[in-house]
């Protein structure tokens, strides 16, 4: 599954086209969805196959069991890509999954990402002890708590989306805007610190925000900010209904 070219081809859309005005870059974030929850279809089941639309087509693809490439971090990437398509039923299908099934090797991960995940599928599923469950990942991610990942990646681009999903199941309309030019300050300041990040189209869009910002949209939070790492038109729902996701 080269769910990594397809999100590379986002970045590279993004990098020629911020505002996504055009429908390549949405075709661009459509695939890179598709792509991303066939890997979870197909290491979901042991045998068989699974049908996956990709690229406007319906593809047979043979199921391969559990793979290392589905861990919590592509789940993530996932889940940020469905809720930015709109796509609810791959929203319900990520949040299903099993935790368990997304754990990665001890030292792979700080403890907090799954946290994360379990507050995301719960928040999602209704689930109960959401507020519990945020705490804890807000605690876990917590730079004094996480040791793995880098401190800075840590405080620049894995924290802001918690911070703003904080924001957003609170209602907080008044805050969440100021917290969403925080985070996206944060991600420019990290990928723009050295000229071997500044080069690397991985920092042209701030997924997480992005996909956090589209659900307040979505709510009417009052949101006046344009940035190019939060594409406009992906934002706004644009091209949403083009053709089936």
């Amino acid at each position: 599954m080269r769910t990594i070219n397809a999100r590379l081809c986002l970045s590279a859309r993004c990098v020629a086209d911020p505002r996504a005005s055009a429908i390549e870059t949405w075709e661009s974030t459509v695939n890179a969805l598709q792509l991303g929850s066939a890997l979870f279809a197909v290491t979901g089941a042991q045998d068989g196959s699974v049908q996956c639309r990709i690229n406007r087509k319906l593809r047979t693809i043979p199921a391969t069991g559990p793979m290392s490439t589905a861990d919590a971090g592509t789940w993530l990437s996932a889940f940020w890509l469905a809720v930015i398509c709109r796509d609810q039923d791959r929203m319900t299908q990520l949040s299903e999954i099993p935790l368990e099934r997304l754990r990665s090797p001890e030292g792979s991960y700080d403890e907090y990402i799954y946290h994360w995940v379990d507050t995301l599928q719960s928040w999602w599923l209704r689930r109960p002890d959401l507020a519990d469950k945020l705490i804890a990942t807000i605690e876990a991610s917590d730079p004094t708590v996480a040791r793995i990942a880098p401190q800075d990646l840590l405080q620049a681009v894995l924290y802001p989306p918690i911070n703003l999903f904080y924001h957003y199941v609170r209602n907080d309309r008044d805050g969440f805007a100021p917290a969403l030019a925080d985070a996206l300050k944060l991600h420019k300041t990290y990928w723009t610190l050295n000229e071997d990040r500044a080069k690397d189209i991985d920092g042209s869009i701030a997924l997480g925000p992005l996909a956090i910002a589209c659900l307040a949209y979505d709510a009417e939070f009052p949101l006046d900010i344009e940035s190019d790492y939060l594409p406009k038109h992906l934002l706004q729902r644009t091209w949403i209904g083009e053709f089936p996701t």
